[in-house]
């Protein structure tokens, strides 16, 4: 599509974009130093703290369904304004919840702002891209992973000099004037040609019953890749703390790292797919990554546990040393799984390419809500050495799936092309 903004605009819009992928990642994160003080705070153990975010994500489920109908009607850059309110209200909320109920239905509901915003995003981003001509989108996922860094380093300086109430007053306010600020730079509805995105009395819609079963499995890897990211995000804190022993600060660096080893994957993946698969890049991520996260887990663990009291504080910095280092090459591992699992998806005969990602998409959610509260109650009964067993055999399990997909891929592509159907518009997302 040729370019039908000024190029000056197109330049601001884009920053903008980069700027909001940014700041979502930093909010997002913000509480990953303070999740022990959360738990603590409303009194819960570690199996109720799983049900909690666990089912929380029912509020991520509802989104899918209706927002692609709010960004038919209004744009996308008013959605991402109303809903990024949403997130810094709740995300300042969290720092006064004592009660498990109230701090749930909260959590549900930034579940559910967090979702609204990212599919309008996404889709102010993939418009975007349809402007310039260029594609940018795993840029813009970068910038949301450095965001996500950057406040895992930030706000683990924070929480050693900062209460929490403080904390989730001061962050969420720059949020929201970064949110708003960048908004207004954003691609208006007048120009973000979401009208054209809507869908048409012709358009096909293929039932749930009729999905290929290969997507299904996909969705399972997609799921397997993610699972071990997201429990980095939700519990790497939990551990450096409780088995650790290390303060609020330094338990947030094994994230940090992680998080900017992904970085690095992410920003690579162009480069490294121009010789290898995809596919094969997850492949070998995943049967490295999983021992790599295995021997910070469990190494770091030992270290602590193995020797008395008078050494303790040099088993600790033993014990930090080791995580950081095998948790970010974990993170190499795990950079190009979720891409990789989405862009087999665009193989699929029978399917639109929204079609096909919306369904993965909602597969997905429905296992980490389970995943989740499993989480919780591995950690609470075995004990969190032992829970995270599971993040590292499903990581493993993504290496074995992305093998498969490998192959299947390779025949695929090489089928007619014109076996496949369009690219379907957005705003077709059927879930």
């Amino acid at each position: 599509m040729p370019n039908r903004l000024d190029p000056k605009r197109l330049k601001s819009a884009k920053l903008a974009l980069f700027v909001i992928f940014f700041t979502q990642g930093f909010a997002a994160i913000t509480t990953l130093p303070r999740i022990p003080e959360l738990i603590d705070q409303i009194g819960v153990n570690f199996a109720q703290w799983g049900a909690i975010i666990g089912f929380a994500g029912l509020g991520s489920l509802l989104p899918l369904v209706f927002t692609n109908k709010l960004v038919n009607r209004f744009g996308t850059s008013p959605v991402i304004k109303v809903s990024a309110i949403a997130i810094t209200l709740v995300l300042m909320s969290l720092a006064w919840i004592t009660d498990p109920v109230l701090f749930f239905i909260a959590y549900t509901v930034q579940s559910f702002s967090f979702s609204t915003f990212n599919i309008a995003l996404n889709a102010q981003a993939v418009m975007f891209q349809k402007k310039l001509g260029k594609v940018l989108l795993g840029s813009f996922h970068g910038s949301w992973s450095i965001g996500a860094a950057s406040s895992a380093a930030v706000s683990g300086i924070l929480a050693t000099f900062l209460p929490l109430w403080l904390h989730l007053v001061i962050v969420p306010i720059l949020v929201f004037i970064a949110f708003q600020l960048s908004g207004n730079y954003l691609l208006s509805p007048s120009e973000d040609g979401h009208e054209a995105e809507k869908p048409k009395a012709g358009d096909k819609k293929v039932s749930w019953l009729a999905t290929p079963g290969y997507l299904w499995f996909l969705a399972l890897g997609l799921w397997a890749g993610m699972w071990p990211e997201l429990v980095m995000m939700e519990w790497s804190a939990v551990f450096s703390r409780d088995v650790l022993q290390l303060e609020a600060g330094r338990g947030a660096l094994p994230y940090t790292l992680f998080v900017a080893a992904m970085i690095v994957g992410r920003f690579s993946v162009v480069h490294i797919t121009k010789r290898i698969h995809f596919s094969t890049m997850s492949q070998w991520g995943g049967l490295i990554g999983s021992v790599m996260m295995g021997i910070g887990v469990f190494w770091s663990s030992a270290i602590v546990t193995n020797g008395d009291a008078s050494t303790l504080a040099d088993r600790v910095d033993a014990a930090l040393t080791v995580q950081v280092v095998f948790f970010a090459l974990a993170g190499l591992g795990i950079a190009s799984m979720v891409p990789s699992f989405y862009s087999a998806a665009g193989d699929i005969r029978g399917l639109t390419t929204a079609q096909a990602l919306s369904r993965m998409s909602l597969a997905n959610a429905l296992m980490m809500m389970l995943a989740k509260v499993i989480m919780g109650a591995l950690a609470e009964g075995p004990g969190l050495e032992a829970a995270f067993v599971f993040p590292i055999a499903s990581f493993l399990a993504a290496g074995i799936i992305a093998g498969v997909v490998v192959k299947k891929s390779k025949k695929l592509q090489a089928e007619n092309a014109s076996a496949y159907p369009p690219t379907g518009p957005i705003s077709t997302l059927d879930a």
